[in-house]
């Protein structure tokens, strides 16, 4: 999101402040009245819960990004796909699925390959996937279902090691954004259209999640 805004600051006249954290609480707290002008959630749910409380925009929903998921070690001479299959680990990591819908999907891809209660007992949860992701880089967890944008940087692997989970797996993780206010400023209208933009599509891309587009294209 920063390099984002940093493009969008560099196209107009306008600065962008970012306000980082877990989409339930900057959800709670616009619900709270706090002064943001446009919120990015990892799910679509809050976005929905936002618009029925007449807190964001009617209309202005969309989905600004398809989220990608991963099994990821911190140790680069493991195969974590093969790992997981054998149960020859100790401890996975993966987002709370009560909270989070990375957590979610983790449980569907251990479901669809009839691995769920049989990994039970050796779950590690996160309260979101940025805590899942810290579980495995300090070694809490020799596996875990992070966000693949958490360990790729323009498309390739920071560290580690990584199976980059078929999405036949799961459920989509579809990301919505929506304007914040019964009218949105101006800014926050031009910002919303630069998301939607070719030039973020790149952006959003490189850091290994897919765009709507990209994923209508690779659709049969």
């Amino acid at each position: 999101m920063s390099e984002i805004a940093r493009a969008f600051e560099k196209e107009s006249n306008h600065s962008v402040r970012v306000a980082f954290g877990s989409s339930g609480k900057l959800a709670a707290q616009l619900l709270q009245g706090a002064p943001f002008h446009m919120f990015f959630s990892a799910d679509q749910d809050k976005p929905e819960l936002l618009l029925k409380r007449g807190i964001a925009t009617s209309g202005s929903s969309f989905t600004y990004a398809l989220g990608g998921l991963a099994l990821w070690s911190s140790d680069p001479t493991i195969d974590p796909e093969r790992v997981l299959r054998e149960g020859s680990f100790t401890k996975i990591a993966l987002a709370n699925p009560r909270l989070a819908p990375y957590g979610i999907a983790a449980t569907e891809v251990l479901l669809n390959l009839a691995l769920l209660e049989a990994s039970k007992p050796r779950w590690v949860l996160g309260e979101n996937i940025a805590q899942t992701y810290q579980f495995v880089e300090s070694g809490n967890a020799e596996l875990g279902f992070v966000a693949t944008s958490q360990i790729m940087e323009n498309g390739k692997l920071i560290k580690g090691a990584s199976w980059p989970v078929p999405q036949n797996l799961h459920n989509p993780i579809r990301q919505d954004a929506v304007l914040i206010g019964k009218q949105p400023s101006r800014a926050a209208r031009e910002f919303a259209a630069f998301v939607r933009g070719a030039e973020v599509t790149n952006i959003i891309e490189r850091y290994g999640y897919q765009t709507v587009e990209a994923d209508s294209r690779a659709a049969p």
